[in-house]
């Protein structure tokens, strides 16, 4: 077992313990906001390409597809990511990598931009700091689609590629340490 992996089983078991607290009332809340299970399950593309569940809390109304109040706090303050802690903690993701996409993006790399799917999907990673508000900069944009594909995405396999060729444990260490105090 890789440092990194024990690192994952570790921190992710002790981070759902101590945060039980918080994800617990944080469930119950996005259930009863948008009327249905609070736990959003998606497919996302894996480490070579797998699909694999990963778990968020609910932030949006299904009825309405908008995010509700409560569903924009959750988003603001990340809480909505942590029940991917279960997905570090089983091992579809780790705490620094590559953030997982839906099919259509990653998966449809070619070339040595497929070394990305060589990386295990994280919580954080420089892409994901650096586009910490993704939402509202693809929402000033007149095609966010069009943004997206041709000036976001491309910035982030670079960014990912780079991270591919250099990943180190310090290195995700200092990932992390700049996730939680930015």
């Amino acid at each position: 077992m890789s440092a990194k992996r024990l690192f994952d089983i570790v921190f992710s078991l002790l981070g759902l313990v101590l945060l039980s607290w918080i994800l617990l009332p944080a469930f119950i809340t996005a259930s009863i906001d948008t009327l249905s299970n609070g736990l959003f399950l998606q497919q996302r593309i894996g480490q070579f390409g797998k699909p694999f569940t990963i778990f968020k809390l609910k932030s949006v109304r299904p009825k309405t597809g908008k995010a509700s109040a409560i569903g924009n706090f959750f988003r603001k303050y990340k809480i909505d990511e942590l029940p991917q802690l279960l997905n570090v903690f089983l091992g579809n993701m780790t705490f620094v990598g590559p953030r997982p996409d839906i099919a259509g993006y990653y998966d449809l790399l070619q070339g040595e931009d497929r070394k990305v799917l060589e990386l295990k999907p994280g919580i954080t990673c420089e892409a994901s700091l650096k586009y910490y508000n993704e939402e509202e900069l693809l929402s000033k944009q007149q095609n966010p689609g069009a943004y997206n594909d041709q000036v976001i995405f491309p910035d982030k396999v670079k960014m990912n590629l780079d991270y591919y060729q250099q990943q180190s444990f310090r290195g995700d260490l200092k990932i992390l340490w700049s996730t939680f105090f930015r």
